[in-house]
């Protein structure tokens, strides 16, 4: 249920999200600066918000509240943007859609952990991914399917992602509740408690990798660049999240058979040949390969890493690790943003793709030889 969830969610979001710099610019007339500073401002509120939000859940040993109180806030305020009549709105509804993710992240993904049968970590987090991908395939063709039948009717198509935002609400409730242990008479104090140091060399070395991992619209940029069209960005970007659909909870399985490092190690390798690829390749259709190919990074790595963070924290303090996780991603990914636009500026594409692939192989060499990390998730 908690996948369907994802699924209905992140289908409506998807709906919206590649819409939104036509819908700025050209409805509501905001000028290009406007797209920066909406995305940055909800994607910083976000990153900031899962920690705090992991930390309050395991202070006061409550999961569910929280994560229905998140999907709900984003689900009635995404369809707002209908009445929008100027950027400044945008802005509002989306910092304030974002409120609703960081709210809801890291106590969902502590629920997923303790609902996971034992052993099966990697699968059922691989399972969540799935679907959340699933979802980011379905909203794009959706949304082309209502501005189809209701040319630039971007109004429309934004009040109706009310209807799956509901339907992932009502299928929350249905959801049990998972208290994490000791009670929460206790929880207040053992939240408290310090993370373990085999977590924080994790998120160490995930800071390297963090680092290198940049946007994929610099993927698309380049992409672009070799002559690929608008619609077929389209159709790439809603392929590789079906593909990674198809494969991601497989790759999770996997982890539970040969250890989260196993799989994690080889998605970051995945992630340097693709990096390398774009920063050699000429042709468009080599470019497009390649594209495909990065889906297996992510299937390998989103639901094992999720799966190595529950492995290496025990039950009371899985929602401020989770939320420690996500910052790390968050603001690495700015920071890579900074330095890959950078280095794209001064030195060209390929000097900004072969520095993201030699960080991800630096990330993955130190994985390999860490001590701290051996027996998570490594059977």
């Amino acid at each position: 249920m908690l996948g369907w969830v994802s699924l209905l969610t992140d289908a409506a979001t998807e709906a919206v999200y590649p819409l939104l710099p036509v819908f700025i610019t050209q409805v509501l007339g905001g000028p290009p600066i406007a797209l920066g500073i909406v995305e940055g401002a909800a994607e910083a509120t976000s990153s900031a918000l899962k920690v705090f939000a992991g930390r309050w859940s395991d202070r006061l040993g409550v999961r569910k509240p929280i994560v229905v109180f998140g999907y709900t806030l984003s689900s009635l305020i995404r369809p707002l943007m209908a009445i929008t009549t100027g950027w400044g709105h945008v802005f509002a509804i989306r910092v304030i859609d974002r409120i609703g993710k960081g709210l809801r992240s890291s106590p969902r993904d502590a629920m997923l952990a303790a609902l996971a049968p034992p052993g099966e970590r990697g699968r059922v987090f691989g399972y969540h991914w799935a679907m959340d991908h699933a979802g980011a395939a379905v909203g794009p063709l959706l949304a082309a399917v209502v501005l189809y039948l209701s040319p630039g009717n971007y109004r429309l198509l934004f009040a109706l992602t009310i209807v799956p935002g509901l339907l992932a609400v009502a299928t929350l409730l249905r959801v049990p509740d998972t208290v994490p242990e000791p009670q929460r008479v206790r929880a207040v104090d053992m939240a408290t408690a310090p993370l373990g140091r085999p977590l924080k060399q994790y998120l160490g070395i995930l800071t390297v990798f963090t680092l290198g991992n940049s946007s994929d619209a610099f993927l698309l940029l380049q992409l672009s660049n070799a002559g690929v069209p608008l619609v077929g960005l389209t159709l790439l970007w809603s392929g590789q999240h079906a593909l990674k659909a198809l494969i991601t909870m497989h790759a999770g399985m996997l982890s539970d058979r040969f250890g989260r490092r196993t799989l994690i190690i080889s998605g970051w390798i995945v992630y340097a040949s693709v990096y390398t690829g774009f920063a050699v390749s000429e042709t468009r259709d080599a470019l497009i390969a390649w594209f495909l190919f990065y889906s297996t990074y992510a299937a390998a790595v989103e639901g094992s890493e999720k799966a190595l963070v529950a492995d290496l924290t025990p039950d009371h303090l899985r929602a401020t690790a989770f939320g420690w996780h996500a910052a790390v991603q968050g603001i690495g990914a700015l920071l890579a943003g900074l330095l890959f636009g950078g280095l794209w500026q001064l030195w060209g594409a390929p000097v900004a793709f072969m520095t993201g692939a030699a960080l991800a192989l630096v990330a993955a060499l130190l994985l390999g030889v860490s001590h701290d990390l051996h027996g998570g998730g490594d059977h």
